[in-house]
């Protein structure tokens, strides 16, 4: 292997990974020849030949790459099967087996007898710390029916009685899924299987109304204790005293805080609920003043009545405050620090700030103060991978591994999004297949992401079965991801699991984006599915949703291609009702489709019509007509549009004659536009538009002749001929060999002060490289006219591309010679390609590199030329490679190319 420049790649060792060395994987794992959606996407090149050190080294990054991605995965999956949780797991999975056993209508008693022997044969110590790490365990994994049996389990065991603090958890849990009734449900079954003492019973029930967010239930149950000389104890106070803080409930409050301290229950919670309820009126200076004081008194203060704190402040963005009092209390040193460190690393994340909360964090781990813990590691390394700051979010992945944090499920899914983002895709799909090993649980963001990624590197079947695991998993991915699987299946033509994925979409009340609905019908009409397009265009309508313009665009334009008129005339009607205004071309095509069906002219009158009494009576509407009737080459019924504009008693326009003068002359019936164009003279003046859409169509059907009569009348009228009339004449006449006369319009042209157009000078040039006859008639005229009549530089670059002149200088000044003539297009460089790639090849390659740094992107005829070239040089591999580019580009070869590779 050759040696490594610049990072010195070799000295890192894949079996020992550090976070350093790591992060250096971030700059090598991508191959730097490869693109993000994989080879279908070629880099335009602005060298063929790529030396062999380049290939050598890139080779040896991409090998020392893939040993390095290797070693990291193994190194997570090691830390991740380290996870202490495997007695939780199996707990939970013999729970869960119980529920869907009942969820089945199965025998319920046997079922939960089962459930009750299998926990049992775990030999499970229970005590308050075990079963609250087991509803912990639960809750982040949203298993609340799984939590509410290992409750009720655990109180029938002997030898345990559950505590506050327990049913405290338990509460919560089902506040937070909404379960209300089922809670009162669990109550009621645990009296019945408990021989807890009455006072027990409505002490529990205050505390899980108040957790339940309904503390006006919580206070008259309260109410009814105290009446029968029952009370609270110090912990149901404070739950109580935390609910009512948390409903805004504030003169409730502070009449309970004073039963709080008239029994002697306040203790370090009532301060931190104190705290929380200063800070939730604003009231910071007496929520400080507060603080201050328990301090003086030399109060056992626990860390959160400063969390509550610090956490008000930045939620109410006094950030400067709530750092001053982090570090002086740190100073004090009276209070533990490391839920105000929590609370404050927390608020600057979600405020954004997350240069403040890494160089805290820094500062905290220089002096040995502070480990985050695990869902402050989480939050942070999900927000660094938001913003695509993937060397911290890495520095802190294997920070946590160093510092021997046991992961959950977030930690393990922001790794493998960490992996997806840094384009380590085969790392990451690998942690997704062996997720049983670990027992990991993927979260919609890493469904989100692997779904992402393999759309991006082309894995399309693979992403779709993604989504389908997603879907058995109760995720559906985001917006944005579908629409990224959505936008590749209607692209890459997989259209029945596109069908497949708007149906998962409908069937859990998820609305897609009219932008969804317009890639899927065009792909549709793409495919010819115009019946499966239709019925997504008329799904769309019952959803009241106004289609896109798009929409129709493709349905219309697909409807007419296949010669169903019918349907494209109802969607265009349609389109307008919508507010869509459709452009001329649109409508010639569904008229022309129309004419191709059984009597055309009865279909398209009674389009005019329903167009003329719904939709718009103005002459626009008979000229799109005029014209589809004449872009369908039926000049009958375009007469019988315009006869109808006299019947109604307006003047035809301007653009209505051009447009009936354009249809006899598409249709070659040049007598009727000869006859028709003389009928207008009595009713409109010799005008320029009418003389040049004569000239210009009768150029476009081939009679020069004729084109020139009125050419000459035009100009004996005093009318200046548009530059299109010269163009199409200079064409005409230049295909026909005449090119005298030609010359002769060139010159007339340049004496009307008008510079020459790309069009003519391309003609010009196209001409002289197929012969030495314009070159000739060239020198002959000159000779008649003594040298002062042609352009001499004009002249020069004919006799240059007919080889009878030689061009001694660089290639850059011919380019210049050019451009004193007329502007340069692409067109022209393709002229120039074509006449350096027949002399010397490295000349043309030379003109290719100048044309694309000034702008000018080749197309297929550019590719042409460079590969008949190459070939004629007998430069195969060069030839084969500008092939390659070809077709990357996007451009099919000629016959006479493909023929010659």
């Amino acid at each position: 292997m050759q040696s490594l420049p610049a990072r010195n790649l070799f000295k890192i060792r894949a079996n020992h990974l550090s976070k350093s060395q790591l992060v250096v994987i971030l700059n090598n794992v991508i191959d730097p020849y490869s693109s993000p959606y994989g080879d279908r996407n070629c880099s335009p090149a602005t060298s063929w030949l790529p030396s062999r050190t380049a290939t050598t080294f890139y080779g040896d990054m991409r090998d020392l790459s893939q040993s390095l991605k290797e070693s990291t995965v193994l190194s997570f999956k090691e830390w991740f099967k380290s996870r202490n949780d495997a007695l939780f797991v199996e707990i939970f999975k013999i729970l869960r087996t119980a529920t869907n056993d009942n969820s089945d209508d199965g025998d319920d008693v046997s079922s939960g007898r089962s459930a009750d022997l299998a926990l049992a044969n775990l030999g499970l110590k229970l005590d308050e710390r075990f079963v609250l790490n087991v509803l912990s365990y639960g809750r982040t994994r949203k298993d609340v029916l799984s939590c509410l049996k290992f409750f009720d389990w655990a109180g029938r065991q002997p030898g345990f009685h559950h505590t506050h603090s327990t049913f405290h958890a338990i509460f919560k849990i089902l506040s937070r899924a909404k379960l209300m009734s089922l809670m009162l449900d669990s109550l009621d079954s645990y009296t019945k299987h408990s021989t807890a003492y009455r006072v027990r019973f409505h002490s529990t029930l205050v505390m899980g109304y108040a957790v339940a967010g309904k503390p006006e239930f919580a206070l008259q149950l309260f109410s009814t204790m105290r009446f029968h000389g029952i009370d609270l104890d110090s912990f149901g106070y404070n739950v109580l005293l935390n609910a009512l803080v948390e409903n805004s409930n504030f003169d409730a409050v502070k009449e309970i805080f004073k039963q709080i301290q008239m029994r002697g229950f306040e203790n370090e919670a009532t301060c931190s609920v104190m705290m929380k309820s200063f800070c939730k009126q604003k009231l910071f200076d007496e929520a400080e003043a507060h603080l201050r004081e328990m301090v003086c008194e030399g109060r056992d203060l626990n860390g959160y009545a400063l969390h509550a704190l610090v956490g008000g402040l930045c939620a109410n963005n006094e950030f400067d405050h709530a750092k001053k009092l982090i570090e002086e209390f740190q100073e004090l040193g009276t209070i533990p620090m490391m839920q105000a460190y929590d609370v404050w690393v927390k608020e600057l994340v979600h405020a954004g700030r997350l240069d403040a909360a890494l160089e805290f964090l820094k500062k905290q781990k220089s002096i040995g103060g502070y480990v985050p813990d695990m869902f402050r590691y989480n939050m942070l390394i999900c927000r660094l991978l938001w913003e695509n700051r993937l060397e911290e979010s890495c520095e802190l992945l294997i920070e946590m591994k160093e510092s021997k944090i046991s992961p959950d499920d977030d930690t393990m899914n922001a790794a493998l999004c960490f992996f997806c983002k840094a384009g380590m895709l085969s790392s990451a799909l690998d942690l997704y297949n062996s997720r049983s090993e670990f027992g990991l649980s993927l979260n919609s963001m890493a469904y989100n992401y692997l779904i992402n990624t393999l759309c991006g590197d082309g894995n399309i079947d693979q992403a779709y079965s993604m989504l389908q695991d997603s879907i058995d998993q109760g995720y559906f991915p985001g917006r944005k991801v579908f629409s990224i699987l959505a936008d590749v299946l209607c692209r890459e033509g997989k259209l029945e699991k596109m069908k497949e994925l708007l149906l998962f979409a409908l069937d859990r009340n998820i609305k897609p984006s009219r932008a969804i609905y317009d890639k899927f019908i065009s792909a549709l009409c793409k495919a010819s599915r115009l019946e499966d397009g239709y019925l997504i265009y008329q799904e769309i309508n019952e959803l009241n949703e106004v289609a896109a313009r798009s929409t129709y665009f493709s349905l219309i334009e697909s409807f007419s291609r296949s010669n169903r008129g019918d349907i494209a005339a109802r969607l265009l009607f349609e389109m307008q009702e919508r507010g869509y205004k459709p452009h001329r071309i649109l409508f010639s095509n569904v008229i022309s489709s129309l004419c191709r069906m059984e009597n055309p002219k009865k279909l398209v009158l009674e389009l005019l019509e329903l167009h003329l009494s719904r939709v718009e009576t103005s002459s626009r509407i008979y000229n799109l007509f005029i014209y589809g009737a004449g872009h369908a080459k039926i000049p009958e019924l375009a007469r019988e549009v315009y006869e109808m504009i006299l019947r109604s008693g307006r003047e035809p326009t301007l653009s209505s004659d051009i447009l009936m003068l354009q249809s006899y002359l598409k249709s070659d019936k040049i007598l009727d536009a000869v006859n028709f164009f003389n009928s207008l003279r009595g009713r409109r003046n010799f005008g320029r538009k009418l003389c040049n859409a004569m000239v210009t169509g009768l150029c476009r059907a081939n009679r020069l002749d004729i084109a020139l009569e009125f050419f000459k009348d035009a100009k004996n009228n005093g009318v200046i001929p548009s530059i299109e009339c010269y163009e199409l004449l200079i064409k005409l006449l230049c295909s026909k060999r005449r090119y005298s006369m030609a010359i002769t319009l060139v010159n007339e042209f340049e004496k009307t002060g008008r510079v020459l157009t790309p069009f003519i000078g391309n003609t010009l040039l196209c001409h002289s490289l197929q012969g030495q006859e314009l070159y000739d008639v060239w020198i002959h005229r000159m000779e008649v006219e003594n040298g002062n009549y042609e352009n001499p530089m004009l002249g020069l670059l004919i006799g240059v591309f007919c080889s009878r002149v030689k061009f001694s200088q660089h290639i850059d000044k011919l380019v210049e010679v050019i451009e004193k003539c007329f502007p340069v297009d692409l067109f022209t460089y393709n002229l120039l390609l074509r006449k350096l790639s027949l002399i010397n090849i490295d000349h043309a390659c030379e003109m290719f590199h100048r044309m694309r740094r000034r702008g000018y992107e080749p197309n297929q005829w550019t590719y042409d030329i460079l590969v008949r070239g190459f070939l004629k040089h007998g430069r195969k591999r060069e030839a084969a490679i500008v092939f390659e580019e070809m077709l990357c580009g996007g451009f099919h070869p000629s016959q006479a190319t493909t023929m010659s590779i």
